[in-house]
């Protein structure tokens, strides 16, 4: 930095204003001098000087927080204090473009980078900053949304992204020291965001139909905030604490205590003079050779002869850099017990009021290309924190409706296909999109798992629900090949030691799956068959004969999961179906009976389209005695009622439809 530049940067940020230990007087030009510091971070260069020496002054701590406490009514000041914290908060990473700095003077700059927003996080602990912030929000929200200006919605979209900047700042257990049980600054601020009211305003742009712009925030700060939280334990919080977790709390404090006499009395025996070895000196040792054809020499006492190691002496093949093995980031932790407990109400809250929703308009904006690149992330990572967190705490489907479907498995599967893509492709980012699989992988695991604790559920629609969708997922190929193909393409590289642990875990759940669905039906594996010519009408017609006629049954097993398809997509069914014809002869009963046998015919022709079009007219020609269905049948009892017909026994004289 020019020293004319520090000059100018330091007078500016001297005519903020004082602080006098109780209240912070502005200067005149406080509001200008704000927005002068918001150009020179808009105008910083690659290496960040501009933003290092904020840090280094501390001038978030010291004077825009005191100006943000004593005059956030101002409105024209709090809008530029808002802006200039957002952007001072912004992550590291985002600021080198995703990219860690290979060069050493750019990483040191990255770390002090990181260094600073930890102390930001350290300072933003207070209570009363999150208190206001709360209240302004709290009054926009208020405001209907189509009345509400442009202003007012930029200043939501800023505080959920300073809160979202707020909490993805890396933790520093080294420097913090804190144990499990006890508030590490990420739980200082969670805690200062419940008892200010931020939390239960999240819940409630989480739960609002006008509000949905928002949504994907809201998602990023829920992930944030549940980071560190394993979602099995966190179901198992309760006022008081189980046996379970007294008697791991019991062996872990064991374990501790004998490492530390271990290392005391290893210690003891380092400087405390042990026996004399009468066996010390110069040995030979039998039938090993040394250089020359004499016994090796051995100068050393008898106790340590099991030691003997030639290659203690040379040098170690140094392994390069990019090829060494991926390590795993994953940090979790037990927080403080009240943490925990309000965490886990919060769970609940967002289960029952705003995961179906926000999760079924965060994947519509996935798949339409409306949020950012690479947004998936969060939406696999929600989907495998709550559905573990439903399937533990108490287990109901309908809370997770929205994502326990074939369309979720289809979908994450092209996420894992197209993250193992850009493993190739996009190499710089290797790490990225590592992580991104993992989390890819951990949401198919969850939906393996909900599969199995639905089979277990009393409810018979339920169970036939999970029967449907293992159906498809174990009749089609490329969802019957995913996991062994990911064991396949396995590159401890590329990869790391919990995502091939979380992969063999995968790989057993749904050998078990596939297991106990082959025990209740005959599975048929399509098979390309070669067709030969053979010589002869005789040959023929004996082959001909030789065909055994397959069973109703063994054919449903080998259509009804293309039907489910159909049924869940409404792909191509025609909806302009004319089931009864004024014009014949025959009278309505002779027609219903005539629509009955079509749909058969069509339904074993495969024609699954124009048999589930013609069904859906009939039924609204002949909606008595519900020999068609009903209007409101659902998926399941739509597709029970479509088995019905296919497996009856109904005589007609129509073998073909059109």
């Amino acid at each position: 930095m020019s020293s004319l530049l520090y000059a100018e940067l330091a007078a500016t940020c001297n005519a903020l204003g004082y602080f006098d230990g109780n209240k912070y007087y502005i200067d005149t030009h406080c509001q200008e001098t704000i927005k002068d510091l918001i150009r020179y971070l808009r105008r910083d260069d690659e290496n960040h000087e501009i933003r290092r020496y904020i840090g280094e002054s501390k001038i978030l701590q010291a004077d825009l927080l005191p100006i943000l406490k004593d005059y956030w009514e101002k409105a024209d000041l709090f809008d530029v204090i808002l802006r200039l914290l957002v952007n001072l908060t912004n992550p590291a990473l985002l600021l080198y473009r995703e990219e860690l700095p290979a060069e050493k003077t750019s990483r040191n700059y990255y770390l002090q980078i990181i260094t600073h927003l930890q102390s930001y996080k350290e300072a933003l602990c207070d209570h009363t900053v999150w208190a206001l912030l709360s209240k302004k929000l709290g009054h926009i929200l208020q405001i209907d949304s189509m009345e509400r200006d442009e202003d007012k919605g930029l200043v939501i979209e800023r505080i959920l992204i300073l809160v979202r900047n707020v909490l993805q700042v890396p933790a520093n257990p080294e420097a913090e020291k804190r144990t499990d049980n006890d508030a590490s600054i990420h739980d200082q601020v969670l805690w200062s965001l419940q008892q200010s009211g931020m939390i239960d305003l999240f819940l409630y742009i989480a739960c609002s139909e006008n509000e949905q712009q928002y949504y994907m925030h809201i998602l990023e700060i829920v992930s944030l905030m549940l980071r560190e939280q394993n979602p099995t334990e966190l179901a198992d919080a309760a006022i008081t604490r189980s046996v379970e977790e007294k008697e791991r709390d019991e062996a872990e404090l064991i374990a501790v205590r004998q490492e530390e006499i271990c290392q005391r009395q290893a210690k003891l025996k380092k400087f405390t003079g042990a026996r004399h070895s009468r066996f010390g000196g110069t040995y030979v040792l039998k039938d090993m050779k040394s250089i020359s054809d004499n016994d090796i020499i051995y100068h050393k006492p008898l106790n340590k002869v099991d030691s003997l190691d030639f290659d203690q002496d040379k040098a170690r093949q140094k392994r390069p850099k990019n090829r060494l093995p991926m390590k795993s980031e994953g940090l979790q932790r037990r927080s403080a017990f009240s943490i925990r407990l309000f965490l886990r109400e919060f769970c609940v809250e967002f289960l029952n009021g705003a995961y179906n929703t926000l999760m079924y308009h965060v994947k519509d904006g996935l798949v339409r290309a409306k949020a950012q690149a690479n947004d998936e992330s969060y939406y696999m990572w929600a989907m495998k924190f709550f559905m573990e967190f439903n399937r533990n705490y108490k287990f109901q489907v309908k809370l997770v409706s929205e994502t326990m479907s074939v369309q979720t498995f289809h979908y994450v599967q092209t996420q894992l296909e197209n993250c193992y893509d850009m493993l190739s492709s996009d190499k710089k980012k290797m790490l990225l999109w590592s992580r991104r699989m993992h989390l890819a992988l951990k949401a198919y695991k969850e939906l393996l798992m909900t599969l199995t604790a639905m089979d277990k559920s009393d409810n018979s629609a339920i169970r036939e629900s999970s029967k449907i969708i293992k159906s498809n997922i174990f009749y089609v190929v490329e969802y019957r090949e995913l996991i062994l193909t990911l064991l396949l393409n396995f590159d401890e590289i590329k990869f790391t030691k919990s995502y091939l642990k979380d992969l063999i875990e995968t790989a057993h759940v749904f050998l078990k799956l596939l297991e106990h669905f082959c025990s209740d039906r005959n599975i048929v594996v399509q098979k390309r068959t070669v067709s030969r010519r053979r010589k002869g009408r005789r040959s023929n017609a004996r082959a001909q004969e030789t065909v055994p006629v397959r069973s109703p049954e063994e054919l449903w097993d080998e259509v009804g999961p293309q039907i489910s398809t159909v049924l869940q997509n409404n792909w191509n069914i025609p909806t302009d179906v004319i089931p009864f014809d004024a014009a014949s002869d025959r009278n309505m009963d002779e027609q219903k009976v005539d629509a009955m046998c079509k749909i058969q015919t069509l339904l074993r022709n495969q024609q699954f389209e124009e048999a589930i079009g013609l069904l859906r007219a009939a039924r609204e020609v002949w909606p008595e005695n519900d020999c068609f269905g009903n209007a409101n049948m659902t998926p399941e009892e739509e597709f029970m009622a479509v088995r019905d017909i296919f497996m009856a026994n109904i005589q007609s004289e129509y073998k073909e439809y059109y």
